[in-house]
């Protein structure tokens, strides 16, 4: 763990890992050492190149529960979510303050295909719990949608909850707001979809699609391309898509960006995921107590149980200016968005940007009793 915390290069104030994780030290230096083999192209370098594909399925087999063979790289969530809108025949339960990449692909695919079709799902301010999905589920609903974490509220979503009341019906996961710094059970979803330019800080371009042998029979593989027929290069026919997760994408990835993606999913792996985020919890809970002690209005859970690595804080609307110059001039870096300010904590959080965040509720403080 000690090693993992030394890896985070940013300075500090650096509080906006929900918006984008700067690339670690190992993923640096893996971007570096292959970067040197493709600028060369020695004989033979380009072997390594091509193998990082199936380093990366065995990196997230590793972390989710999936197969390795049930996993397939995608550029980022959105890419990933669109596969599986597309596929979907049916009605798909999910929330419409979601993150937009899910409702815009139920929507998209909805308005191209007409065999999907969106219901919005009425949440408890944005939270999306088992006992509302089970009260708006519907025979007519194939698939319920869910963020993992939600990026307005912090809100850490019961899959074990959900998958309980939601029986054999699709669940697919956005996981972007939770991957790398929750030690969730996805290998209960049948659909998962994340990037790893956030939390796992691997940069863009990273990021998979992992789907159950159930999804893999229920999802028609719109988008599938030449490396998804599982027969390799075909020449002068179109043949079908393969019958596996492999036949949900359209072209091979970035080797580069995959050894970057496999380099940040071995090293989370070798550290544990339980203890990666044991570290943001505790973490988590020192900037609460910080906004408590200068009392800014923290509107995110405080139950361990219902959050992951962000704080929302929420004052008056008068004093929101305020607030956001304060983290500002202070150099916090942080997400300011609706009214309210994200704050997003990592296992690591050095003493200088305690100090910056407290500098910057002190000058909050002493602006909003005048």
């Amino acid at each position: 763990m000690q090693s993992f915390q030394g890896g985070f290069l940013e300075e500090p104030g650096y509080l906006d890992y929900g918006a984008v994780g700067p690339i670690s030290a190992t993923v640096l230096a893996e971007e570096r050492g292959l970067a040197e083999m493709v600028s060369h192209a020695r004989y033979g370098s380009f072997t390594e190149l091509l193998a990082q594909r199936e380093r990366m399925q065995t990196a997230v087999a590793g972390l989710t529960g999936f197969r390795a063979d049930q996993v397939v790289h995608q550029p980022n969530t959105s890419s990933g979510l669109m596969q599986a809108m597309f596929g979907l025949t049916g009605d798909v339960l999910l929330s419409a303050a979601d993150f937009p990449s899910v409702p815009f692909a139920a929507v998209r695919a909805a308005e191209a295909l007409h065999v999907v079709g969106p219901v919005w799902l009425e949440t408890d301010h944005g939270r999306v719990t088992p006992g509302q999905i089970k009260a708006q589920l519907t025979p007519s609903v194939a698939a319920v949608a869910v963020c993992l974490v939600d990026s307005r509220t912090g809100y850490l979503a019961d899959l074990e909850g959900i998958r309980q009341v939601i029986g054999d019906r699709l669940l697919i996961v956005d996981a972007i707001q939770g991957f790398g710094v929750v030690d969730a059970p996805l290998e209960l979803a049948d659909v998962v979809a994340t990037g790893g330019q956030k939390w796992t800080r691997a940069g863009w371009g990273t990021g998979f699609l992992a789907l159950s042998d159930h999804a893999v029979e229920r999802l028609t593989p719109v988008f599938s391309g030449f490396t998804g027929t599982g027969l390799g290069l075909t020449w002068d026919e179109v043949v079908p898509p393969a019958t596996d997760a492999s036949a949900f994408q359209i072209s091979d990835g970035d080797p580069v960006a995959l050894a970057r993606f496999s380099a940040a999913l071995e090293e989370l792996d070798a550290v544990g995921l339980d203890r990666v985020q044991a570290a943001v919890s505790d973490n988590v809970t020192r900037i609460i107590e910080l906004a408590d002690e200068f009392a800014v209005p923290v509107v995110s859970s405080r139950d361990t149980r219902e959050r992951a690595g962000i704080v929302v804080l929420e004052p008056p609307a008068e004093q929101l200016t305020v607030l956001e110059a304060s983290l500002s001039n202070h150099g916090v870096s942080v997400t300011s968005r609706g009214g309210r300010v994200r704050l997003s904590v990592h296992a690591a959080l050095s003493d200088a940007t305690v100090d910056m965040v407290r500098a910057a509720f002190t000058s909050y403080s002493t602006a909003a009793v005048y």
